[in-house]
């Protein structure tokens, strides 16, 4: 027969060996765990995004101030230029308000509250509001006009290839995006419908970041659907077009 030493010693073995064994399976559970982790970031990483994009949205976007103003970084700052540009857009469109009556009166407001604060800041022992100098540069100027002529150009260039008559895609492209627009134009004025693209880039850009995942799936399915409408118009109606019969055989 075991003595008692024996016997507590043996018992010790035992819950000794238990959480070695159970040390082990929760390691291995975990270390399981981090590679599911590293593997999902991987496939995640190497997921197709919408256009090819490879980079993230906010390097996309430029990286810089507008970025995170666009991306609602710093949401009180973006919510507050977006409720500016609400209350300016319902002062012209549903007040009836005329851009040169705003310009004015905000000008008349902006004056008369510096006027008033740089004359009382005696009496209220405050120092008086500091103008910042604004004065454009020689080389800001040329450097804006320089960004100006180029976009124009292109522009004037891009007319001038549609207008040649040696692309039927890109001439069908233009006159289908210049009627869809045209259509849209008639059912909104210029003031609303320039507010509707603003409100579109201010908020569409953050709710992508949001749901990407599930709109990158959409968007590929959409594409995919695209190019199959196309494929098939091309069979029935541009491959019959001499001129594009002509470009392909060559």
């Amino acid at each position: 027969m075991m003595s008692e030493g024996e016997e507590h010693g043996s018992l010790l073995e035992k819950i000794n060996d238990k959480i070695h064994d159970f040390k082990g399976s929760s390691s291995s559970s975990s270390s399981d765990s981090d590679d599911d982790k590293k593997h999902h970031h991987k496939s995640k990483s190497k997921k197709k995004r919408l256009f090819g994009r490879t980079n993230p949205l906010h390097h996309v976007l430029g990286g810089g101030k507008a970025a995170d103003l666009v991306l609602w970084r710093d949401k009180q700052t973006s919510g507050s230029i977006l409720a500016g540009v609400t209350v300016i857009w319902l002062l012209f469109e549903g007040i009836g308000y005329h851009l040169l009556t705003f310009f004015c009166h905000s000008l008349i407001v902006f004056l008369t509250v510096c006027f008033v604060w740089a004359n009382a800041a005696s009496f209220i022992n405050r120092g008086p509001p500091k103008f910042p100098d604004v004065i454009l540069s020689e080389v800001q100027c040329l450097k804006i006009a320089h960004i100006l002529r180029k976009e124009i150009n292109e522009a004037f260039l891009t007319l001038r290839h549609v207008a040649s008559g040696k692309d039927l895609k890109t001439y069908l492209l233009t006159i289908a995006g210049l009627w869809f627009v045209s259509i849209i134009g008639s059912c909104f004025s210029f003031l609303t419908l320039s507010y509707t693209i603003f409100l579109m880039a201010y908020t569409l850009p953050m709710l992508y970041e949001k749901y990407e995942d599930e709109v990158d799936v959409v968007g590929e399915k959409a594409l995919i659907e695209i190019k199959k409408q196309y494929a098939v118009l091309d069979h029935k109606l541009l491959s019959k077009i001499p001129m594009l019969a002509e470009k392909k055989q060559h």
